[in-house]
């Protein structure tokens, strides 16, 4: 065979893609085992009737032809009145471009703003897909740790042996830890990309999840409007993950670049699944708290479960659907305890190595099953964490 291109044989650096537990355990279930999996952040539930209605009118309607590449006008104005509303920042149309899913629109703000060779921050812990899809933008990705112990907020000593870079690249609320960024973060971020002279990427997909404080946008800060574009999406609010509708918000010379690209590679979003995300927006909030509820309450059952053992610290999430878990007292790493809990009792969960150095010895649990199933899941993972936490302490 012909040989591959570098861009493409080396999107995963010198390792894994951290994905091997969540491979394991999918390769379990068709071969026919029961597994819990808390591992990906998909909702237990499906994309509520009255946006599969609207979208079923659309298409047959016949809004199932090319859409308007930058996206549908009504959609886009939409995006941008709630944008304007929330932020204060005056947003138009031009300011926005949908994109198939936020991931789309990662790799579109990077295209745009990064050039072949060109360092791009990000914080560790990251979302499993960070440092790719820089690589895919042809960047060179530099991770900034951050620490458990400072509920990872990254703050004015993450930034201050940063390399000489083009972005840097932010989530709150956060995945994997579940972290908001609070004013003091958004302080440290906005002067560190403005004495830096950096792009923001802000990834505010879990912006309809959050449990504690409040989410700031950083386009609303002083003098980062100009600096700072947006991925949002439609996939966690709305449980819309399979429909692939998220969106680009920045200076409207930075979106006419994304729109080049999406001519030339995506072609735009299917019309009907606008038209639904449009329905959403406009006529369905209360669908966007129905689907955040769950995710709230399993948050405050599994930390109570927490709270009554000491073997593992839970890192309390503020907002999203996870939660991180510190299980470095049973002398395992992250990998080894996903691995081995899978092997004993079939439950799967994310190793916190799959998300950067930072959270090594940690887990991320996806609160995506039933309460009680969740509850039996949690429980089985505290017993098993304190049978290793004893073995290791009779070892020592």
């Amino acid at each position: 065979m012909a040989k591959l291109s570098k861009r493409i044989t080396t999107l995963n650096g010198e390792g894994s893609d951290g994905w091997e537990v969540f491979y394991r355990a999918r390769a379990m279930i068709a071969a026919g085992q029961e597994v819990i999996e808390l591992t990906i952040g998909e909702h237990d539930i499906r994309t509520h009737p009255d946006i599969l209605a609207a979208m079923d009118r659309s298409a047959r309607g016949g809004h199932t032809g090319y859409a308007s590449v930058p996206g549908v006008p009504a959609l886009r104005d939409a995006i941008a009145a709630q944008t304007q509303a929330r932020t204060g920042v005056r947003t138009t149309r031009d300011n926005v471009l949908i994109t198939p899913g936020g991931q789309a629109g990662l790799f579109a703000a990077h295209m745009a703003l990064c050039d072949p060779g060109d360092t791009a921050l990000f914080i560790d812990p990251y979302y499993a897909t960070y440092p790719g899809t820089l690589r895919a933008a042809g960047a060179r990705p530099h991770a900034l740790q951050t620490r458990a112990d400072n509920a990872f907020q990254p703050n004015d000593d993450t930034f201050a042996h940063a390399p000489d870079a083009r972005t840097l690249l932010v989530n709150s609320p956060n995945n994997p830890t579940g972290t908001v960024y609070d004013e003091t973060t958004w302080d440290s971020i906005a002067r560190a990309s403005q004495e830096r002279d950096l792009w923001l990427v802000s990834d505010e997909v879990y912006d309809s999840q959050v449990w504690q404080g409040a989410h700031i946008s950083p386009r609303s800060l002083p003098g980062m409007a100009e600096r700072t574009l947006v991925v949002g999406s439609m996939s966690k609010s709305f449980a819309m993950t399979g429909s692939r509708l998220g969106w680009v918000i920045g200076p409207q010379e930075a979106v006419a670049a994304m729109l080049d690209l999406a001519t030339n590679t995506t072609y735009g979003v299917p019309g009907f699944i606008q038209d639904a995300g449009l329905w959403a927006l406009t006529e369905g909030q209360a669908l966007s708290a129905e689907v955040a509820a769950p995710f709230r309450a399993r948050r405050n059952q599994a930390l109570e479960i927490l709270a009554a053992q000491d073997t593992v610290r839970a890192i309390p999430p503020q907002g999203a659907m996870y939660l991180m878990l510190d299980v470095r007292r049973t002398g395992l790493s992250g990998e080894e305890f996903a691995h081995q809990l899978l092997d004993a009792h079939k439950i799967a969960v994310m190793p916190g190595e799959s998300f950067g150095q930072a959270a090594s010895g940690h887990l991320r649990i996806a609160l995506t099953q039933p309460d009680a199933i969740l509850a039996d899941a949690l429980q089985t993972l505290l017993t098993f964490a304190a049978e290793r936490a004893a073995q290791a302490s009779a070892a020592t």
